[in-house]
């Protein structure tokens, strides 16, 4: 064994682990498939496809406009598409507005281009808080907007579902659209987050 030492699983760790081997050893699922299935959602799918699309909106004009008319023919055309997010709108954070998404029924949620959700956008406070006061969760999250700034909360449904585009930080005017799409987080692209440039 070499010299690195890993830090103990926590308890929801150790779980999934022994979920795993169980349905390993009852030939319920391929750990290779399994394997595959997870590094696609993490590091080929999800935000870093919703990244590409803002940091290609951020540089090519015709595209951003194409993008907001019609967000989900825009982002087929990167080869971002499929299951869970095929009705995509677009809503743009301006200087004037500021869009938040929410799903207050279930976790509508375009898997394509977000990637996985996180547990909070899930969760009944978020759901409930972000339509009754966005302002407050926008806050929580350590975003604060101005009063004479619009928030608009955006609704998914099973049906159709949302993406944020976030406004382009200052100071990033001479970086490469794959420099721009490292700066654009999952966060960001559900709005309770901004897009830093970074030092």
């Amino acid at each position: 064994m070499g010299s690195a030492h890993k830090r103990p699983l926590s308890d929801p760790e150790v779980r999934v682990k022994a979920l795993e081997s169980l349905l390993v050893e009852k030939g319920l699922i391929d750990p290779k498939a399994l394997d595959e299935l997870v590094d696609t959602y993490e590091t080929k799918v999800g935000p870093h496809n919703g990244a590409q699309v803002v940091a290609r909106a951020w540089t090519d004009p015709d595209y951003k406009k194409r993008l907001l008319e019609d967000g989900s023919a825009a982002i087929g055309e990167l080869g971002f598409s499929g299951m869970q997010g095929e009705d995509l709108v677009v809503v743009e954070n301006t200087p004037r507005v500021h869009n938040i998404l929410v799903c207050t029924l279930c976790s509508c949620y375009p898997w394509p281009t977000l990637g996985l959700p996180p547990v909070w956008y899930k969760a009944a406070p978020y759901r409930s808080r972000a339509v009754s006061d966005p302002r407050g969760v926008l806050k929580e999250f350590g975003v604060n907007v101005p009063e004479d700034k619009e928030v608009r909360v955006w609704d998914s449904t099973a049906e159709l579902r949302y993406m944020v585009l976030p406004e382009r930080p200052a100071g990033t005017e001479g970086m490469s659209e794959k420099e721009l799409a490292s700066l654009v987080t999952r966060d960001s692209m559900i709005g309770v987050a901004l897009v830093e440039a970074q030092a």
